[in-house]
């Protein structure tokens, strides 16, 4: 099975309609349409947001095998808009060196620590 017939699978278990998969994913109504038309897949930038969008994980997806059988648990991954703030901090954190990438997340568990510090004084 491809992941387009997966996709047009898990919409059926779903119930959802094309148009309300497009509005939860963020993609647009013609591009679904080709996959299905086309049979052909979707885009690795758009992996997450179909996930996302029929709860399940990116291993099924794309493979079709989910060993903990994910589906309708948490996942753990995030879907961001790359114009929010989370979104800029992503884009400009994958651009740094490795080095950089471990001290700014060295920063983090301090403040992390920290928070967690203050909140058990108060």
């Amino acid at each position: 099975m491809t992941i387009s017939e997966r996709i047009f699978e898990r919409l059926r278990q779903l119930d959802m309609t094309q148009k309300e998969f497009a509005k939860k994913a963020g993609i647009q109504q013609s591009t679904i349409s080709e996959w299905k038309k086309n049979r052909t897949n979707p885009s690795s930038d758009k992996v997450l947001a179909i996930c996302k969008a029929l709860d399940v994980s990116p291993e099924w997806l794309l493979s079709g095998v989910d060993p903990a059988e994910s589906r309708g648990k948490n996942q753990m991954f995030y879907t961001v808009d790359l114009s929010t703030d989370s979104g800029i901090l992503l884009t400009e954190f994958n651009k740094l060196e490795k080095q950089e990438r471990d001290r700014i997340l060295g920063y983090v568990a301090a403040f992390a620590a920290m928070q967690k510090e203050r909140k058990q004084r108060e």
